[in-house]
């Protein structure tokens, strides 16, 4: 078999290619991309600014350069000397790949809308042919192909749920892209690219700060094997997170709910039940929300899946595999998290492979003023259906009204939600200045002199008045004699 005659790049190319082809392995969000890309090409504009990669100005001077050495014999990887080799070899991906970003993000948006498995992607034959003309075995070409859709999907889902210009957030972005791709996608190529299951990220956060968001952006840009054969991906990204919060089952449900059961296991089981461990595709993710809620026994089963993988529903001796990845968030401090005893720490170090603290909206617009207007935008066009500037206005407007200057947003993004929605109902929003403009021992000892509170109205009354004044549920526990999930039930009931 004739092999074609290596070819070693020019000075002129090896200076241009050498750092292009480490910048295309760099993280996207990192400030050491830019400053390498803005070396290489001045002007260029970010792809972390926009959802179109054609916005690259190196990346015509690329084709331009490859195509150029097309024409003294097609730029293949077995062309190249071994020098050379590792230096091409993610430039010639990067070429294919931005030449098939429209078909990528189309089908992001197809399989968005559909339910099911994947459809048959018309465009794979062609996109996985352009990878084997340069010099890629079968197997590289498959591997690469879903690898181009896993990084289409990331950028449209960090970019699209995380959004704002402060600096939390672009440190937001950048470290949930290190836990879907790791901080440098060589060592993610050479093999991570088959093992992500076996690193669970932890999300910490005051509640509505995003936390669930952040985690379907990580569980929806999991890698998902294309089937050749069938011509389709092996699972359909829309279906491959799934969630649960914790904090809504009682604790005899819980194992349940996470195990699956067998028919008889307890009173009430009447029939086999699968959990979520079960269900959760082999390319995803299942999200634990309010981890810190759980008992020590089900921590120590969940130990259990972590360290080995497998699992046995209630009443069964069968023992089930858990190909899926684990991603876990608590509003709860890690301080407080760990320090109640509450929470085992073995148990914590299985879950922190990756630890993200999601920003609160106080300190994004601390940071940049005009991120709350971002949000109002972003938030007026998901409840409208489309760019309303009026109604961002009235919004706007309203708020600079009856708000006083920097309002600390304590419900973070999702009472920022609400309050648009109210604003756009009512005209008018005063924040939860409104629930909190008296104390809340004045209420309580209002309500007790005249008698119109039942027991449990009581109870939850001074348990809400305790937490206002601590802010911390242990130390409610401990004055009340109740457990922490029933002080958390209570404070948060009504």
């Amino acid at each position: 078999m004739h092999m074609p005659a290596t070819m070693r790049l020019s000075p002129e190319d090896r200076a241009f290619f050498a750092p292009v082809g480490r910048a295309i392995f760099m993280n996207p969000f990192s400030e050491e991309r830019e400053a390498v890309l803005g070396r290489v090409s001045a002007g260029h504009v970010g792809e972390a600014a926009s959802l179109d990669p054609r916005a690259y100005a190196f990346v015509t001077e690329v084709n331009q350069r490859l195509d150029r050495l097309d024409r003294h014999g097609r730029a293949t990887l077995q062309h190249f000397d071994e020098r050379d080799r590792g230096i091409m070899q993610p430039v010639l991906l990067y070429q294919v790949y931005h030449r098939y970003v429209p078909q990528l993000d189309a089908l992001i948006h197809h399989q968005l809308r559909t339910a099911g498995a994947g459809s048959a992607v018309e465009f794979a034959d062609a996109l996985i042919a352009e990878i084997r003309k340069r010099g890629f075995s079968e197997e590289q070409s498959l591997r690469y192909f879903a690898i181009f859709y896993q990084l289409r999907r990331a950028f449209f889902f960090i970019l699209g749920s995380m959004v704002g210009d402060s600096p939390s957030m672009r440190e937001l972005r950048r470290v949930l892209w290190n836990s879907v791709f790791t901080h440098d996608m060589r060592n993610y190529d050479r093999g991570l690219w088959n093992r992500m299951e076996d690193f669970s990220t932890l999300l910490f956060g005051e509640t509505g700060t995003g936390k669930g968001s952040a985690a379907a952006a990580i569980g929806r840009s999991g890698l998902v094997a294309f089937d050749a054969r069938r011509g389709r991906f092996a699972a359909n990204f829309s279906q491959i997170f799934v969630a649960i919060n914790l904090s809504q089952f009682p604790e005899s449900l819980i194992e349940s709910e996470l195990f699956g059961h067998k028919k008889g296991a307890f009173t009430g089981a009447i029939s086999d039940h699968a959990g979520l461990f079960e269900l959760c595709d082999e390319h995803g993710s299942l999200f634990l929300d309010e981890i810190g809620e759980l008992g020590i026994p089900i921590q120590i089963k969940l130990l259990q899946v972590l360290q080995e993988r497998t699992f046995t529903p209630l009443g069964s001796h069968d023992i089930k595999r858990f190909g899926g990845r684990v991603i876990a968030a608590t509003n709860r401090p890690l301080s407080e998290l760990r320090g109640s005893g509450e929470f085992r720490d073995d148990f914590f170090y299985r879950l922190c492979s990756d630890v993200i603290v999601m920003p609160s909206l106080r300190q994004r617009i601390e940071e940049s003023p005009s991120e709350l207007e971002q949000l109002v935008r972003l938030l007026v066009t998901r409840t409208a259906g489309e760019d309303r500037p009026e109604l961002v206005d009235l919004v706007q407007e309203t708020l600079r009204r009856d708000l006083p200057p920097r309002y600390p947003w304590p419900g973070n993004v999702r009472e920022l939600e609400q309050a648009v929605r109210r604003v756009l109902l009512t005209g008018r929003y005063k924040g939860d200045l409104e629930q909190r403009s008296s104390h809340p021992a004045d209420g309580l000892a209002r309500d007790v002199r005249s008698g119109a509170l039942d027991a449990r109205e009581l109870l939850e009354g001074y348990c809400r008045m305790l937490y206002e004044q601590t802010r911390n549920y242990e130390e409610v526990a401990r004055r009340t004699g109740l457990d922490r999930r029933t002080i958390r039930k209570y404070v948060h009931a009504g």
